[in-house]
């Protein structure tokens, strides 16, 4: 899947869905890093923990329709952090939020991976 901002700019090229209760309490563990890209759509959630993780991450806070209610940059390993209104998160490597020009207030769109997608096509 990719998830892609209401211009049409994708955020998340190779997004994995973690729907399950067992996708979501695996989420990134055993992982040593998330290429560009990359990233993992845990839901439902609306605060994550970063026990036992190697390195840190950029996490996304989105309510029920995918809006972006907060963004926790740089969430370092043995942190938590949480979203008052946050029903989904979008977990990316560090520093990919402000790369890929995410804020507060704007809408994101799940939607299956094209072939040929770039990572970043702007």
């Amino acid at each position: 899947m990719r998830l892609v901002r209401e211009d049409g700019f994708v955020v998340c090229q190779r997004c994995v869905v973690a729907d399950s209760a067992l996708t979501r309490m695996k989420g990134l563990l055993g992982r040593k890093r998330l290429d560009d890209g990359e990233g993992l759509l845990i839901k439902p959630a609306g605060s994550i923990h970063m026990f036992f993780m190697r390195f840190p991450i950029d996490a996304v806070f989105l309510d029920r329709g995918l809006r972006v209610v907060k963004i926790v940059p740089d969430l370092k390993p043995w942190r938590m952090a949480a979203a008052r209104g946050a029903k989904v998160v979008l977990e990316i490597a560090a520093g990919e939020a402000a790369r890929r020009g995410l804020e507060t207030g704007q809408l994101l769109t799940l939607a299956a991976e094209e072939e040929g997608d770039e990572p970043a096509q702007r």
